[in-house]
C-alpha cells in the first residue's frame, strides 16, 4: 500500500504537463468568476511592487512591469502550480543592479537568457526535487544578505541624500552614505516615514485595499499639492506605456562565458523561491505542484522575459498567497493579473512619474523585513550546531560584502564539508549494527507485545535536511490508531530539519488525538530535541530508554483513551 502512493506521488511529481491543462477538465463558472476577480487584485498588489523592484535593480521602471506582464503570464501557462503568481522579486535585486552596472543591459539580458536555458534543463533532466539538497543555512544566510543590501540601497532614496558618486558594492554604498550626511532631506524623510506608517499599520485596519497602493496615492498627494523639494520617479526617470516589445542583444562567445557565473546564479535563485513558493501554496490550498514542469516554466518564462524588456523573476511568494487568500484556485488568476498589468501599463504608466522616491525605498523596506526570515535564523541558531551557524553567518556576510555567486559557492562547498564531516564523526563514534532478523535481534518487535490500538515505527539513519522528507510516510498512516511509537535506536544524528519532521508528526497526531511516544532517542537527538523546545512540548514521560518501557507506556496511554471514550458515552 505505502509503497505503491510513493510510486503514484513521484509519477505525478515526474509528469511533464502544465497544471492548466489537467485543472481546466470540470472548470466552473463560479471559479472563472473567482480567479478573474482575484487576478485583478493580484496585479493592483504587484504594480507598485514591480516598479519597487525594477528601480531596486537598476533597471526602468517599466521593466519591473514587463517582467510581471510576461513572465506571469508564461509561468502561469506552462507551470506546474495552480496559483503561482511570478513577477520580479527582491531575491534578485542585488545580483541585477550588480549585472546592470557592470555589464549593462546587454549583459542582464544574456545572463537572464542563459539562466532560463538552465531552468529548462533542470526541469527536463527532473532536477526539481534535487533543490532539497541546498540546506536551510544557506538560504537563510543569502536570503537575510539580499535583505540588508537591499535597505542599505535604498536609505539614499529614503533620506533624500544626493551621491556625488555611484557606488555598486554595498560597503562602497554604506561608505557613501557617511560621506553624504550633509545632504540629508527632511522632507523627503518625512514623505518616507508617512509611507512606512501607511504600510505598517494600513493591513491592521483596511487589508483588503493593498497598503502599498495607498502609501503610493498618498505620497504622491503630498508631493503634488505642498510642492515640497521630492525627487519623484519622473525626475529621475524617462517613463515609457510602450506594451513590452522583442529585442535582441549582441552575443558572442567570450560575452557568453564570462556571464555564465551570474546565469547559474540567477537560475538557482529562480529554482528555489518558485518551488519554496509553491510548497507554502500547496499547504495553503491541499494541493500537490509539478516540481519539474515548474522549472521548466520558469525557465521559458525567463527567457521571454528578458528578450521582452523584462529582468530574471520567479515565483512570489506574498503575491501567490495574496491570489490564494482571494478566490484564486486556476493558473487563469495568473493569465488574468499579467492581462490587467499591461492595461495598466499602457493606460496608467505616466501616472508612475508621480511617485515620491522616499515611497519606493519605503515599499523595499517592507520587502526586505518579510523576506529577511530573522525568526528562522534565531530559530535556527538556537537548536543547530555552531558548524551550521557559521554556514549561516559567513553566506550572509559574503552576500552583502561580494555576492551571491560568491556567497553561493562557499556555502554549498562548506555545507557539504560539514555534512561529510559530521557522516564520519557519527561513523567512528558509534558502532552500530542494523540488523531486522529477529532470530539475531532480541528486541525485534515481531517479539514483543504491542497493545492493540498502538502502532510502531522504527526510522534508521541520519534525520537530516536532505533525508527529513523519507518520513512522510508516518502522517500518512496514523489512522485508527491511539498511540505511535517512534523508535529511534538507529538514529544517531538529527538536525533542525529532523527535529521540524518530528514536530510535524506530533501535531499532526495530536489534531487527531493520538498520542507519540519516543524510543531510546540517543545522545545527540536528545539535546537537539531539548533545545528546540521539542521535548517540553511533547511531555518528557513519552521518551522511554527502551522498547519494552514504551510499549508499557502505549498500554497506560490506551487505556487513558478507552477510560475517556467511556466517559463521554
Amino acid at each position: 500500500m505505502e509503497s505503491s502512493q510513493n510510486a503514484a506521488v513521484k509519477k505525478t511529481e515526474e509528469k511533464l504537463k502544465p497544471k492548466l491543462f489537467s485543472v481546466m477538465k470540470g472548470y466552473k463558472k463560479e471559479q472563472l468568476v473567482k480567479d478573474i476577480v482575484s487576478g485583478i487584485i493580484v496585479a493592483i498588489i504587484a504594480l507598485p511592487l514591480s516598479i519597487a523592484l525594477a528601480l531596486a535593480s537598476g533597471v526602468k521602471p517599466e521593466q519591473g512591469l514587463y517582467t510581471a506582464i510576461v513572465a506571469g503570464f508564461i509561468v502561469s501557462f506552462l507551470g506546474g502550480s495552480r496559483v503561482q503568481i511570478a513577477g520580479p522579486t527582491a531575491a534578485f535585486a542585488t545580483i541585477v543592479a550588480g549585472i546592470v552596472a557592470t555589464e549593462g543591459m546587454d549583459g542582464l539580458v544574456i545572463s537572464t537568457v542563459l539562466a532560463g536555458i538552465f531552468l529548462v534543463i533542470m526541469g527536463i533532466c527532473r532536477f526539481g526535487s534535487l533543490l532539497k539538497y541546498i540546506p536551510s543555512t544557506i538560504t537563510l544566510g543569502f536570503t537575510f544578505g539580499i535583505a540588508v543590501t537591499i535597505v542599505v540601497g535604498q536609505v539614499k532614496d529614503f533620506c533624500g541624500m544626493k551621491f556625488e558618486g555611484s557606488p555598486i558594492e554595498t560597503t562602497e554604498k554604506i561608505a557613501e552614505l557617511v560621506k553624504s550626511t550633509s545632504t540629508f532631506n527632511p522632507m523627503a524623510f518625512l514623505v518616507g516615514i508617512i509611507s512606512l506608517a501607511i504600510l505598517i499599520f494600513w493591513p491592521k485596519k483596511l487589508s483588503k485595499i493593498p497598503p502599498s497602493l495607498i502609501a503610493v496615492i498618498v505620497g504622491a498627494a503630498i508631493v503634488k499639492i505642498s510642492g515640497i523639494n521630492v525627487n519623484t520617479i519622473g525626475d529621475l526617470y524617462t517613463i515609457s506605456s510602450a506594451p513590452p516589445a522583442f529585442t535582441l542583444p549582441v552575443v558572442t562567445f567570450e560575452r557568453v562565458q564570462t556571464l555564465i557565473p551570474n546565469a547559474f546564479t540567477i537560475a538557482i535563485l529562480a529554482a528555489v523561491e518558485s518551488l519554496l513558493s509553491c510548497v507554502v501554496a500547496d499547504g495553503m490550498i491541499g494541493s500537490k505542484h509539478r516540481s519539474n514542469m515548474e522549472l521548466t516554466a520558469q525557465g521559458a518564462a525567463n527567457i521571454a522575459s528578458a528578450l521582452f524588456g523584462g529582468i530574471p523573476a520567479t515565483g512570489a511568494i506574498a503575491r501567490t498567497a495574496a491570489n490564494i487568500k482571494n478566490g484564486g484556485r486556476t493558473p487563469i488568476a495568473g493569465m488574468v493579473h499579467a492581462v490587467v498589468l499591461l492595461v495598466i501599463l499602457v493606460i496608467l504608466m505616466p501616472y508612475a512619474a508621480l511617485i515620491p522616491m522616499p515611497t519606493i525605498a519605503a515599499i523595499l523596506f517592507i520587502v526586505a523585513y518579510n523576506m529577511c526570515g530573522w525568526r528562522e535564523i534565531v530559530n535556527c541558531i538556537k537548536i543547530s550546531p555552531k558548524s551550521d551557524t557559521a554556514v549561516l553567518v559567513i553566506t550572509l556576510v559574503l552576500t552583502v560584502v561580494f555576492d551571491l555567486v560568491v556567497a553561493i559557492g562557499v556555502g554549498i562547498v562548506l555545507a557539504a564539508l560539514l555534512f561529510m564531516k559530521r557522516m564520519a564523526d557519527v561513523t567512528e563514534g558509534h558502532d552500530w549494527i542494523y540488523v531486522d532478523d529477529e532470530d539475531t535481534d532480541p528486541d525485534h518487535i515481531s517479539l514483543k507485545k504491542v497493545p492493540d490500538n498502538t502502532r510502531v515505527y522504527e526510522i534508521n539513519g541520519p534525520m537530516f535536511f536532505a533525508a527529513s522528507d523519507k518520513f512522510n510516510y508516518i502522517l500518512d498512516s496514523t489512522k485508527g490508531i491511539d498511540v505511535l511509537i517512534l523508535r529511534m535506536r538507529n538514529v544517531p544524528a538529527i538536525d533542525a530539519s529532523g527535529v521540524e519532521m518530528l514536530d510535524k508528526i506530533t501535531k499532526r497526531c495530536k489534531k487527531h488525538n493520538i498520542e507519540v511516544v519516543f524510543s531510546h532517542v540517543n545522545e545527540q537527538p536528545m539535546k537537539a530535541m531539548e533545545k528546540a523546545g521539542f521535548v517540553q512540548r511533547v511531555g518528557k514521560e513519552n521518551f522511554c530508554d527502551h522498547i519494552d518501557t514504551a510499549l508499557i507506556r502505549a498500554e497506560k496511554l490506551e487505556n487513558v483513551v478507552k477510560k475517556n471514550r467511556g466517559n463521554s458515552k
